[in-house]
């Protein structure tokens, strides 16, 4: 019967692929691009929204905003996957960037607190609820949509653009920051100049709302749905799945760790350990992350040759015995050059986790609870240990044990690093079973 049913419903051609993986990954661009406006323009906006003679204070309110959006990536990833399961991955990506696209809306248009008073915060709050919940979501469905919409061979390949497109998210907002930066005095910047990028956000948004609703559904999808497979949700996945949600967990757990170390907090470790400047930093953290960027579908390809668990592997044996040495003589190193290589071969062991995760964990999964499967437990894992990474390292360094940083990011790679020698390969054993 499965058989007959797959036979049934058309395998999509290769340019329907390719608007797939066009849709898919330009509204995962967007996505980020919005997540990271907010930490990006936080020195313009903050004042708007939190009344304070402290600026210190109005930035640690702004940042307990964007914490709260943090913790709603779960949540989101719940409900979301649980909507792109049974109402289809086309239908979850378009509500995902449709949130996103009225949280960002929501920030651009919110009056000043000097306005509207305890409401402009409340307004923002609400924003970064809307985001939150888009940004738990999309991980998910486009993980899943590109996996199943990129064909047996391809997999690799195609669904590595889901980092390229969250790192070009971004690098983007990064760069409508200098751009801004160079137009436009500080005070104009202070005074309405933040909202423009919030603004840029929720157009390409409503592009991308409007482009995404032209996508074809995925064939793994409409077999699942025409079988009658049955329903997903929270107490289906746990009990029907729970040795693949807690190897999401675990394999996420090293590699999201790592990224955030590599990535995120490295332009802030440049500066209070390496004693770089902040120019220096950030030239070093943009060039290393747009060539971290360009290398992911070619690792993404590689896997589709040799298998995801080589790359896995090599990411945890290069990861548990690179790390500490990489920090260590990066905390010393006053040479730019010496430091953006060693920034860069961090990131280049990261590469066998970042390029290939999203079609792994898709590959875990049936159909019919592969969006939530793939959203939750990396939702969890990203929020328990990604997202607490900077403050982990700040806190050992602020009690003079900087080093155990090191150690607890090299711990975790190893505790991932017997997940992936004990799992299977997914490539050679994909559940995602169609062409």
């Amino acid at each position: 019967m499965t058989s007959s049913i797959a036979a049934s419903i058309a395998t999509p051609d290769q340019r329907q692929r390719l608007k797939a993986i066009i849709g898919g990954s330009t509204g995962n661009l967007v996505e980020w691009y919005d997540w990271y406006a907010y930490s990006s323009f936080t020195l313009y906006f903050a004042q708007h929204f939190f009344p304070s003679e402290d600026r210190t204070a109005q930035l640690l309110s702004a940042a307990g905003v964007f914490a709260v959006g943090f913790l709603m990536r779960p949540i989101g990833a719940w409900l979301m996957g649980v909507y792109a399961d049974r109402h289809g991955r086309k239908s979850g990506l378009t509500l995902s960037v449709a949130l996103m696209c009225a949280g960002s809306l929501l920030i651009a248009v919110t009056p000043s607190y000097e306005t509207i008073g305890v409401g402009a915060p409340l307004l923002l709050v609400l924003a970064r609820l809307m985001q939150g919940l888009s940004i738990g979501g999309e991980y998910g469905a486009s993980a899943t949509y590109l996996s199943e919409m990129a064909g047996r061979n391809r997999r690799g390949f195609y669904s590595s653009f889901q980092y390229v497109t969250l790192i070009a998210g971004q690098l983007v907002a990064i760069c409508v920051l200098l751009l801004l930066q160079a137009m436009l005095s500080e005070a104009e910047l202070d005074a309405w100049g933040w909202r423009i990028p919030f603004l840029i956000g929720g157009g390409l948004a409503v592009i991308v709302f409007w482009l995404r609703r032209g996508l074809s559904e995925t064939q793994s999808f409409a077999v699942a749905k025409a079988q009658g497979a049955p329903k997903s949700g929270f107490i289906e996945l746990i009990t029907r799945h729970p040795r693949e949600t807690l190897t999401v967990m675990m394999l996420t757990a090293g590699g999201t760790i790592a990224f955030y170390a590599y990535s995120i907090y490295m332009q802030k470790f440049l500066v209070n350990t390496s004693g770089l400047s902040r120019e220096t930093a950030s030239q070093i953290n943009g060039i290393t992350l747009f060539l971290f960027m360009l290398i992911q579908p070619l690792a993404g390809a590689l896997s589709d040759r040799i298998g995801r668990k080589p790359l896995m592997i090599g990411f945890g044996i290069l990861g548990v015995t690179g790390t500490y040495p990489i920090f260590a003589t990066l905390a010393v190193t006053k040479d730019p050059l010496t430091a953006g290589l060693l920034v860069m071969a961090g990131l280049i062991i990261v590469t066998g986790y970042t390029s290939i995760n999203a079609v792994v964990k898709a590959e875990l999964f049936p159909a019919h609870i592969r969006a939530l499967g793939v959203a939750l437990p990396y939702a969890l894992a990203n929020t328990l240990f990604g997202g607490t990474a900077e403050f982990v390292a700040l806190w050992f360094k602020q009690i003079g044990m900087e080093q155990a940083f090191y150690i607890y990011v090299t711990v975790m790679i190893g505790i991932s690093l017997v997940v992936y020698i004990r799992m299977r390969d997914t490539q050679r054993h994909s559940r995602i079973l169609e062409d």
